[in-house]
């Protein structure tokens, strides 16, 4: 049985590698779900990615970041170059899935063999990505796609889990929302590599331009110094994505900042990999949490009896959890 399997997930991540897109859809659909079988293909595939350049995409919702995505898959699709791109919906209230929002607004592109779009739910993890949004991006890198967009799911100023996976951030934001400097520095502004300002046809495009430029300014006089430290030029680019303007500029944009970046390469290699395994730690020891708190209702029911604060408890738990011993709380 173990023989079987085992040529069972040597044989699905050699279709994945050779670029089988239904295996490569059912595998994402399997990362998501969590299921041990993916993770140990997941595994196979590991030492094949790290190839494909990502770019993340987030900003302020409404701004148009999927229309502008659409646009970027048209324009490396003309260069010749496979586009992977994972969307960060919102939970559906119902079900849990995501609501498909952006992979409706790319259908244009449905019968490409060289693109691939997988939207992906929120499930209510902050930061504007999905859990498995890593996973998925090292599907996609080992199948062979040049660029992958990340696009996050559009909730406002915390998206900033982005920096750690995405080699290339790109915040988009638009006109007419006010104070559009208070609408997008204290969370994102921060982590633009460069600035879309979309739907640049509408009344006040230079003054958001204006204030944007202000606002880089003054992260200028912030940045950290030395020969270490990362480049702080954000470019600022106008697109009307409806109509395809912008978007050449924008791709163009993209490349010199990954040019001019080139050195940083291995730093943000190594940020990333911290980050995976982070995440991973996080969600398997979040299920033998789980798991515990279920075994030691026992536990949980002293606290509610406040018969053992959640602190003291929460210690003796966790010796329980990493040295398999019994340690009950004592009221």
């Amino acid at each position: 049985m173990a023989d079987s399997i085992s040529t069972r997930i040597s044989q699905i991540a050699a279709s994945v590698l050779a670029g089988d897109l239904r295996l490569g859809a059912r595998l994402i659909r399997d990362l998501d779900d969590r299921t041990e079988l993916a993770e140990s293909v997941l595994g196979k595939l590991w030492p094949h990615t790290g190839r494909a350049y990502l770019v993340g995409l987030t900003g302020n919702p409404g701004a148009g970041k999927s229309t502008v995505v659409d646009g970027l898959i048209a324009h490396y699709r003309k260069q010749g170059l496979r586009v992977g791109v994972v969307a960060i919906d919102p939970s559906s209230p119902f079900s849990g899935g995501a609501i498909l929002g952006d992979r409706i607004r790319m259908q244009r592109h449905a019968l490409d063999d060289g693109v691939f779009i997988r939207s992906l739910a929120s499930r209510g993890h902050l930061g504007g990505l999905s859990r498995s949004t890593g996973e998925v991006v090292a599907v996609l890198d080992a199948m062979g796609f040049d660029i992958v967009l990340i696009e996050t799911v559009g909730v406002g100023q915390g998206e900033v889990d982005v920096v750690a996976l995405a080699d290339t951030k790109v915040v988009v934001t638009v006109p007419g929302l006010g104070d559009e400097v208070q609408a997008i520095k204290a969370g994102i502004l921060e982590i633009a590599d460069v600035l879309v300002v979309n739907k640049a046809d509408r009344e006040g495009a230079d003054r958001t331009v204006r204030d944007l430029m202000t606002m880089l300014e003054l992260r200028k006089t912030d940045a950290p110094l030395g020969p270490n430290a990362p480049p702080t030029e954000v470019e600022i680019v106008r697109t009307v994505a409806t109509r395809g303007d912008g978007i050449s500029q924008l791709a163009e944009t993209i490349e010199k900042h990954k040019l001019r970046t080139a050195h940083f390469a291995t730093a943000r290699r190594r940020t990333r990999a911290r980050r995976e395994l982070r995440e991973t730690l996080l969600d398997r020891l979040l299920g033998r949490i789980d798991a515990l708190l279920e075994r030691r209702a026992d536990c949980v029911a002293q606290v509610e009896n406040r018969q053992v604060d959640p602190y003291s408890a929460s210690e003796l738990l966790l010796a329980e959890l990493f040295s398999e011993t019994s340690v009950r709380p004592t009221p």
